[in-house]
Parts: structure tokens; C-alpha cells; sequence
């Protein structure tokens, strides 16, 4: 029997192939992966997953997949996706994961820029938006496909499943048992691992090259820093184009050997992050909010007796996490512990996190009630800081010193440096090695001397972690009026007023201005419950967005945020002047937000411009007609009449001498 790794203890292969096939070697009957399907677990050992990739990667070859050339892979997380992006790497070719819900038009761009001639989809959805593009990609040739429901009478020339290409491979491994490992022998660490193609805020998208020795250096990193092992479980639910989840369910789960567990579907998440029960769990805030929200409705709806209960042990778990080392008194500790049996340790294990070890959130800034509340009931969560172009791992927060204002210190073999224009620069190992086929874009993030320019704007505190304040392009100011010359920091902004439960996005406006307006969208979920206990009937989004009642309870909102903003000398400022409840959902499919849901805000000042204009022109209500696409592609007209409501403003407060 083979005794478990030490905890922390990573193998030293430097090629992601290699990394497979050394587990494969140490545990080949130990879990790799599980994925659900039909309401039941299925499970890849080491062994089996190395027999597919082999198998894959001799399909590959001889389909033609060569040395260089880019796969396109597009889907959820799945086992036999995961595979071929291996085998595409065996072979020396590079994968280019894209985001499984963007429309069709939106793949054109990489697949041309990249020179796509494979790709491996998952299922008819995905087929079907590569067959409608395909008069625009015509080096786009074969297409395979993981799932066959609904594609049988498909007579497409190079569509084919990706069991044929397996089956294909088998055969020629049959013959040439030696080449697969000749294939993995061949690869370096400085080959091209893989192609990720960024969100697109402000311009079109650019694909971000990382090596195998990037990544991996970086997977390597944050490993060590949190020890993880082979005995993590991971649920790998976000989308693989995303190099965050790409990192935690690809990189480091080929360099720890844990398990990588994929759901059956995204309305089944939380089911099988309960019957999962992760180690290691990662998500941005809005999935945390989202969870938040869902704890708070119950609550709202609960007897007077359960609500007594939970406010009461909730204010004494926050003030014990508020006390930090400070050791708690014996009757403190007695709380505690019934707290725990009472409503923590319930609440645990009603969000499915009752076994984490290690919880991160990255992407956006977490809300300070919302931060304290998960560690308050017992649950290990900190904040992580990278991007795309950093392999992910720059900054993390130690076990020890967890402060929601801050994104945690840098990593091992990471340096970091404030520029004079308060611009954070990044060295280390993981940064990318170039923007494909951009070499101005490169130019303009990597310096000479090996410094990437990350384009936010923060600083280094007292202790040595990082404090990330917004995007460096977007921090502007006011021009005119009473705040003439004050700094303006929109997402900063955002962030704020996306912190209440109530309010899922936020945009902001004020650069050269005279003051700060904003648009406001309401989390239907959460106000719509919030309404029907005031008994306030709606019949849609469009409805409910326009209430008085809402636009009231909007404006507490926003004049909190204001009075926050107040006691900052250098952002006072940036209070919110006037605002507006938008009338549709902010949505990714109609280009207002990214796929990664960070809002585009100069695409919506521009496609929203009547609405922007009636704000600054100091108007109460405008009409507004915007198209809208469906989910099943079709388009239509959404028209309301929005009300624009003045806010409270306070004055600054003084900064102590």
C-alpha cells in the first residue's frame, strides 16, 4: 500500500503532461476526477485519465493536430474536455479555452486571431454556435463533440464525436505503443501551455500565452502557501476559459493530485457542493453574495424565535472575529461552542462548506459585512490577487492575518513595486509570455527590465500586504462644482454599493464632470423577496425596478455608501450626487458586462447615453427603449420610463493632524 504525500509535498515535474503522468505512476488507482451525470458520481482514476489522454493524443495525430497549432475547447467542466486539453499538450499544440456562454459572434474574434482549425466542444449547444460562424472561420475544420444527445442526424462535413477520436487513438496506440511517451518526452517548459483570451472590458479581447513553466510555477506557489495535498476535494464549477478556475482545477490539481469533482449542471452547483463537501473552495464574491442572500431570505422568512437566535449568536461570532488573537473568556468559549451546534455549524453544511479547509474569493472587491460573515461562522475564507496575465497566484492572505481591505502579501518568487503614479508592477516567474499576435499590447504591460504593469492602482501598507484601490485608467476627476479637482475611483465606487445584498450591479460615472451619478441594478431575487413581505405585487424585473417603495429603500442605500465616502478625505468627493434603478438586468449576452461579469462601463455610458445625459442635465424621469437579447437567441424591445432621484450628500470629514 502506498503511504499518502506528506502534506505540502509537490512533485517536481515541470511539463503539465509529465505532471499526469507522475500521479499516474504514484497513485494510478487513487480518484483523479468525478463528474455527475444523471444524478450519479462517475469516477477517473490517475490510470484511466492517463489512458484517455494517451488515447486522445494519438487521435489527435492522426487527425492532423500538429506541433504549434491551436484547439479551441469550449464547455463545462468535464472530464473528457480536461483530457483533451492534455492531449493537445502532449502533442505540442496549444489549447485555447473559450467561455461556454458567450454568444456565437463572440467566438469569431479568437478563433480567427488564433488560427483555429480543431476544436473539441461539449455538446449541440456549442456545435451549433461553431456551425453558425463557420462562413466566418473557414480554417475552422473539425469540430468533436463530447455529448451526442441531439446531434445524431448532424451530417456536417469534419463534425464528429470525440468517442470516434478516442476510439481512433486506441487504434493507433495499438500500433505504436511508443508514441504517446515519445510525445510527452518532447515537450518543454518553455513551450506554450496554453492561450487564454481576456474579458474584453474596454477593447477587443487579447490572448494572453503562458508556458507550461508559468503556470505551473505559479500552481506550485500557491500550493506551498496554503499546503495543499492530494487529500483536497475540489468543485470545479466556474468556467475553465477563466485562468482562476483554470488554475485551481487544472494546475494545481496536476500538482497536488487532488480530486477535481465536476457537477452535472449549473442549476445543480449547490446540490453537489453538498453531497462534495470541498476542501478547498474558491469563488468570486458574487457567488458568496449570492449565498448570502439565499441565508438572509430564509432567515426573513424564519419563525420570530429562529431569527432571535441567529441575530443573537451572529453578533457575538462577529464580535469574536472583530477581537482577532485577543484569547476569549470561558463564557465566551461556552457561547461559542453552542453557537456552533446552534447555527454555525448548520449553516456550514446548508452552504455545502462544512468540510473547507482553505476558501479564496478573488476578481472584485469583497464587502466587509460580507467577508466578516463567512469567517464569523467558522469558514477560512481570504482574498487572492492575480490576473490573467500573472498565472493568478500573485498575492494571497496567510492563515494568520486576514484583513478584508487588503488582498494578502506576495507570494514566493513574486516582487512588487508602486510606480510614481501609484501603478502596481509585478515580477515573477508566472507572467505571461506575451499577447499573441499584439506585440504593441506587449510592449505596453511588459517593461525591459521583466516588469509587468498590471494596470491597478494600489499601495503596500505597514504590514507588507497589498491594498488594491481600482484601475488605474479608470481613477479620473472631477471637473467643476464643488469637489472641483477631487479624485474619482469608479469601481471603488461600485464595489461599495454592490457590498448590500440588494444590489447585484453598479456603474458609475463622474470623470471630468461636476459631479458623480450612477445606474443601480437590484438583485431580483433579494428585493423581490423583500417586496412581497411588504406585500407589494410585480410581474417582472422591469416592474419591481421601477416601484417607489424600491427606489426608496435604494436611496438608504446609496446614502450609506455616501457617508462612508465622507470619512475619506481623499474620495469624499466621489459621493453619489444622483442616481437611477436601471430598468433592465446588466447582462453579458447584451455586452454590457464581460464574461466574467465586470461591467464594460464605457460600452454602457455609450448605449445609454439618453439616460446618462438626463442625469447631469439634472431631469427627474426619462424614457428609455433598449434592445435586448433572449436566451434563446431571439431579440426584442424593452421600454420603461426611469426615475432619477437626487441623494444626500455629507460633508468631508477632517482628517486627524
Amino acid at each position: 500500500m502506498m503511504r499518502p504525500a506528506k502534506r505540502g509535498a509537490l512533485p517536481d515535474e515541470r511539463t503539465f503532461p509529465a505532471l499526469l503522468l507522475a500521479q499516474a505512476q504514484r497513485r494510478p488507482d487513487a480518484p483523479a476526477m468525478r463528474e455527475k451525470r444523471y444524478g450519479i458520481w462517475q469516477t477517473f482514476s490517475w490510470r484511466e485519465m492517463t489512458e484517455l489522454v494517451r488515447d486522445l493524443t494519438c487521435g489527435f495525430a492522426e487527425a492532423g493536430l500538429a506541433r504549434g497549432e491551436h484547439l479551441v475547447l469550449i464547455g463545462e467542466n468535464r472530464p473528457r474536455l480536461y483530457a483533451a486539453m492534455l492531449a493537445a499538450q502532449s502533442l505540442g499544440a496549444v489549447p485555447v479555452p473559450l467561455y461556454q456562454d458567450a454568444v456565437a459572434s463572440e467566438f469569431v474574434f479568437p478563433i480567427v486571431n488564433a488560427e483555429v482549425a480543431f476544436a473539441v466542444v461539449e455538446d449541440q449547444e456549442q456545435v451549433d454556435k461553431l456551425l453558425e460562424i463557420r462562413a466566418e472561420t473557414p480554417r475552422l475544420a473539425r469540430i468533436w463533440y463530447d455529448e451526442p444527445r441531439g446531434l445524431r442526424n448532424y451530417a456536417v462535413p469534419g463534425l464528429e464525436s470525440l468517442q470516434s477520436l478516442v476510439d481512433a487513438g486506441r487504434q493507433r496506440h495499438a500500433r505504436d505503443p511508443g508514441f504517446f511517451l515519445e510525445q510527452v518526452r518532447k515537450v518543454r517548459p518553455d513551450d506554450v501551455a496554453a492561450i487564454f483570451f481576456t474579458s474584453g472590458t474596454t477593447a477587443e479581447p487579447k490572448g494572453v500565452v503562458h508556458t507550461h513553466a508559468s503556470l505551473i510555477d505559479r500552481a506550485r506557489a500557491g500550493a506551498r502557501f496554503d499546503a495543499l495535498d492530494e487529500r483536497e476535494e475540489v468543485l470545479a464549477y466556474l468556467p475553465p476559459a477563466w485562468i482562476g478556475q483554470n488554475g485551481f482545477s487544472y494546475g494545481q490539481w496536476l500538482v497536488c493530485g487532488y480530486v477535481v469533482n465536476c457537477p452535472e449542471s449549473a442549476s445543480t452547483v449547490m446540490i453537489d457542493l453538498k453531497e462534495i463537501g470541498p476542501t478547498y473552495y474558491f469563488a468570486p464574491p458574487r457567488v458568496f453574495e449570492g449565498l448570502l442572500t439565499d441565508v438572509t431570505i430564509r432567515m426573513e422568512d424564519a419563525s420570530r424565535p429562529k431569527r432571535w437566535m441567529y441575530e443573537r449568536f451572529m453578533r457575538l461570532a462577529r464580535r469574536r472575529a472583530d477581537a482577532g488573537a485577543t484569547k476569549p473568556r470561558l463564557l465566551e468559549r461556552v457561547l461559542l461552542a453552542l453557537g456552533d451546534v446552534l447555527v454555525y455549524g448548520p449553516l456550514r453544511n446548508a452552504l455545502g462548506m462544512s468540510r473547507i479547509r482553505v476558501a479564496y474569493t478573488a476578481g472584485e472587491a469583497i464587502g466587509p459585512d460580507l467577508f466578516a460573515f463567512y469567517r464569523a461562522i467558522g469558514i477560512n475564507l481570504k482574498q487572492l490577487y492575480g490576473s490573467t496575465e500573472t498565472a493568478v497566484f500573485v498575492c494571497l492572505q496567510p492563515d494568520h492575518d486576514v484583513r478584508p481591505e487588503t488582498v494578502g502579501v506576495p507570494l514566493d518568487g513574486v516582487q512588487l513595486r508602486i510606480d510614481e503614479h501609484g501603478e502596481i508592477l509585478i515580477r515573477s516567474d508566472g507572467l505571461l509570455k506575451e499577447y499573441y499576435k499584439n506585440p504593441q499590447a506587449s510592449a505596453e504591460v511588459l517593461t525591459t527590465d521583466g516588469w509587468y504593469r498590471s494596470g491597478d492602482a494600489g499601495f503596500l501598507d505597514a504590514n507588507g500586504q497589498l491594498r488594491v484601490i481600482d484601475r488605474a485608467r479608470d481613477v479620473g476627476r472631477l471637473r467643476g462644482g464643488p469637489w472641483d479637482g477631487a479624485m474619482f475611483a469608479p469601481k471603488y465606487i461600485e464595489n461599495k454599493l454592490k457590498f448590500f445584498p440588494h444590489i447585484k450591479e453598479a456603474v458609475a460615472f463622474g470623470d471630468g464632470r461636476d459631479k458623480v451619478c450612477a445606474f443601480v441594478n437590484i438583485d431580483f431575487e433579494a428585493v423581490g423577496n423583500w417586496a412581497e413581505r411588504r406585500n407589494l405585487s410585480y410581474t417582472g424585473y422591469t416592474d419591481l425596478a421601477g416601484k417607489p417603495e424600491v427606489h426608496a429603500f435604494i436611496l438608504e442605500c446609496v446614502e450609506k455608501v455616501n457617508a462612508d465616502l465622507a470619512s475619506d478625505p481623499q474620495l469624499a468627493g466621489s459621493q453619489i450626487a444622483r442616481f437611477l434603478v436601471l430598468h433592465k438586468e446588466l447582462d453579458a449576452d447584451d455586452g454590457e458586462l464581460t464574461r466574467t461579469r465586470k461591467v464594460r462601463r464605457g460600452f454602457i455610458a455609450q448605449k445609454y447615453r439618453v439616460l446618462v445625459d438626463a442625469m447631469y442635465e439634472g431631469r427627474d424621469v426619462q424614457h428609455v427603449e433598449t434592445q435586448v437579447r433572449f436566451e434563446d437567441g431571439r431579440t426584442g424591445t424593452t421600454a420603461a420610463d426611469v426615475r432619477i432621484l437626487d441623494a444626500r450628500t455629507f460633508p468631508a470629514l477632517r482628517s486627524a493632524a
